[in-house]
């Protein structure tokens, strides 16, 4: 099997700088001259490097992603939606929009039991804010939705994203 054409343009430093970052940037005042220094390569050239591989869409975005139970978000839920497959690409853009869905996808159904081919995850600080978020995706679906559920987190087991290896 072969490598995305992308990852075919990384090279040691690349690989280095994106494990040296995968697990955030470090909390400092200049983090980008942090990495430099533990890489032994310029800050600039690591911004140059990050911004290419932004732009490659190997990075998706660097930000600072919250932690939402220490804000107070306890509820989280995954709404699950039966739409039409033809409408999926239109329907799901929509909802991925809408500024309170934090992951949005496409999953197959398994018929009979599961009719669900949309999930979109919300989160709130109880289950009444993540039911009224779910009432605002029902209302943009409109008859375009044959049925929906919430699944809700009862705990965290994982949350990290993709780790690469040494």
């Amino acid at each position: 099997m072969n490598a995305p054409k992308e990852l075919k343009l990384l090279d040691e430093t690349d690989r280095r700088i994106i494990q040296a970052t995968q697990a955030g940037l470090p909390l400092t005042a200049r983090p980008y001259h942090t990495i430099a220094a533990q890489l032994g390569v310029e800050a600039a050239e690591v911004m140059h490097r990050m911004q290419r591989m932004l732009d490659l869409g190997i990075i998706r975005r660097i930000g600072a992603v919250p932690n939402h139970y220490a804000l107070g978000y306890r509820a989280n839920g995954m709404t699950v939606w039966d739409v039409a497959d033809d409408q999926i690409d239109e329907l799901g853009a929509r909802v991925g929009r809408l500024d309170f869905v934090t992951h949005c996808y496409q999953r197959p159904r398994h018929l009979p039991d599961w009719p669900y081919n949309l999930f979109a995850m919300v989160h709130g600080r109880t289950r009444e804010e993540v039911e009224e978020k779910a009432r605002v995706i029902a209302v943009l679906l409109g008859a375009a939705s044959r049925g929906d559920d919430i699944l809700y987190s009862t705990r965290i087991l994982k949350k990290t994203g993709l780790r690469i290896g040494a």
